[in-house]
């Protein structure tokens, strides 16, 4: 299974905004934190505001912030905010055309899989993602942010 690069940057948000509870942080200092687009953190500002994981203020001087504590915040319900769908399989989809449904024992078994990878999801927050330094709160933790970097790409001989 592989996440969207809206969950991916959806969580890194959320972190680099936990790790800076006394401020207002805006889209553009998050882009260049991680060398994203702004526009595309604008969709996943306002969708993560809609989901009610951030709050936002306007205006001059605006930007965002928790809205809640990333202990209250719950990593598996932020991926299932953000993700398109989860149909890991054909058979998984509305619409299904599998000429194996109803013969196929895959069905089950993938959703199984992702029921569990939700479930162990489920068992975590945000506060848990965030780096720890000392035995301070979580909130109170800062990160050294680094651009993300694209894995290379294996080849079809797998090496």
């Amino acid at each position: 299974m592989r996440l969207t690069t809206m969950t991916d940057y959806s969580l890194r948000l959320l972190m680099y905004v936990a790790q800076r509870p006394e401020q207002l942080c805006t889209i553009a200092e998050v882009a260049a934190a991680y060398g994203i687009s702004e526009a595309h953190l604008m969709k996943i500002t306002h969708q993560l505001g809609l989901a009610g994981f951030i709050e936002t203020v306007r205006g001059k001087g605006g930007g965002m912030r928790l809205a809640r504590a990333p202990g209250e915040i719950n990593l598996g319900a932020v991926v299932r905010s953000v993700e398109p769908d989860f149909n890991l399989v054909e058979c998984l989809a509305t619409g299904n055309t599998c000429t194996l449904t109803g013969q196929c024992r895959l069905t089950a078994i993938v959703s199984g899989a992702l029921r569990q990878f939700l479930d162990h999801l489920d068992g975590h927050t945000l506060a848990d993602v965030l780096p720890a330094h000392g035995d301070g709160p979580a909130q109170a933790r800062t990160m050294k942010l680094q651009p993300l970097r694209r894995r290379p790409a294996v080849s079809e001989s797998g090496k």
